[in-house]
């Protein structure tokens, strides 16, 4: 669709150009319901007032610092994003550009703290069969699916994969002896939305405190109220060492972070870590604006409300190419009986012949992905929930 790009990406059949609440407008002048939120990062949908006016201001005011000095705005955002994952137990934050940054972070964090307690030897970091990390190499390493792990070798070492669920594995997995940190997703995005079980996790919390590894959550996709809590290892009741954030972090604007609870909060010191964007004002004042509003009264409640419309909608029809529903708040997948891929095309389609078509994401072969806005009406998820049957 444009020769100057690099060809990495299956591209949908549309050129967007602008967007207003859950809406897109193709340069035809098509309209599209946004079931994407740009893979989670618009979380207050598109050209939100309060967020356009944050970034506008911010921008006139002052865009960018160097990271040896501070700046009201960056130090407000820290604050507040503190403040909002002290329920997970957080003290302290690095704050990043991206998933993939945050999740090297930790990895750093969680070697670091093994070296200097235990020496070396102990550097081993585990996640699970199916996970998603990032596209760095490191994070590719610690990415636990084959398929992204083509031509790209040899990766960073000391990374062990098990499978999800498997608590002897976990149990053999975490050596005292060799391992650093545990890594994973609450719930699993891009193998198809695939949440951990209460039991799991919480032998997890069991085996990393008894033998002093570091438990990782990766909230890059799952945080900032995506589940109807802050972080969705809130919804588990857990505590971590470690907590990684980005994609809705700053509504739009590239952003990411890894927080650390008490054991780990003081871990990283001068000349360890650094990065020349992170912090950046522009997608800090953006942030203030998402985090002020996602954690107003009743906010989260509402996430998990729109999510168990849509999760009861679905079941509702009994449709006979739908074999599952699997999800938390607004972050659903739904497994079919044929491949993804012909209905995400077929719902773009749709806007040629009809009044809209509505944007979808696959996760696997045969599993469709939600991940709406946070501010979609009950009406747009009626509206997308009926394009979505009308093409199946």
């Amino acid at each position: 669709m444009n020769d100057a790009l690099m060809n990495t990406y299956h591209r949908l059949p549309v050129i967007f150009a602008k967007g207003e609440g859950a809406w897109l407008t193709d340069i035809n002048g098509k309209k599209y319901l946004d079931f994407c939120s740009g893979i989670a990062v618009n979380c207050l949908g598109h050209a939100y007032p309060p967020l356009v006016k944050a970034i506008s201001e911010q921008a006139a005011r002052l865009n960018h610092t160097c990271n040896y000095f501070l700046c009201d705005t960056t130090t407000a955002f820290a604050e507040k994003l503190v403040s909002a994952c002290a329920g997970a137990g957080m003290k302290k934050v690095f704050l990043a550009n991206s998933g993939a940054e945050a999740n090297e972070g930790a990895c750093k964090v969680a070697r670091k703290y093994s070296f200097a307690k235990y020496g070396p030897g102990r550097h081993t970091i585990v996640t699970l069969r199916g996970s998603f990390h990032g596209r760095t190499i490191t994070t590719l390493a610690a990415t636990g699916q084959d398929e992204f792990h083509k031509n790209f070798g040899p990766f960073t070492e000391g990374f062990v994969y098990v499978p999800g669920g498997d608590i002897d594995a976990l149990e053999k997995a975490l050596d005292p002896k060799t391992t650093a940190g545990f890594l994973l997703e609450a719930i699993q995005g891009e193998s198809g939305i695939w949440p951990q079980t209460p039991e799991y996790i919480a032998a997890a919390v069991k085996l990393c405190a008894e033998r002093d590894i570091l438990l990782m959550f990766d909230e890059v996709q799952t945080g900032v109220g995506r589940t109807g809590n802050f972080l969705a290892c809130e919804g588990y009741g857990v505590k971590p060492d470690v907590v990684t954030i980005a994609k809705g972090l700053s509504g739009g604007i590239p952003s990411g972070a890894f927080l650390a609870g008490e054991k780990a909060a003081d871990v990283l010191q001068i000349g360890d870590h650094g990065s020349t964007f992170g912090g950046n004002p522009i997608a800090a004042a953006a942030g203030l604006v998402v985090l002020e509003t996602v954690t107003k009264p009743g906010f989260m409640k509402e996430i998990a409300r729109k999510g168990q419309k849509m999760k009861d909608a679905i079941a509702s029809w009994n449709h006979p190419k739908i074999t599952a529903i699997r999800g938390v708040g607004l972050m659903l997948g739904v497994d079919i009986t044929v491949e993804s891929w012909p209905i995400l095309e077929a719902l773009i389609s749709r806007a040629q012949t009809a009044d809209a078509g509505l944007l979808l994401l696959g996760a696997g072969k045969q599993t469709l992905r939600f991940l709406p806005p946070y501010t979609v009406s009950d009406g747009e998820i009626e509206q997308g929930l009926e394009m979505l049957r009308g093409v199946l």
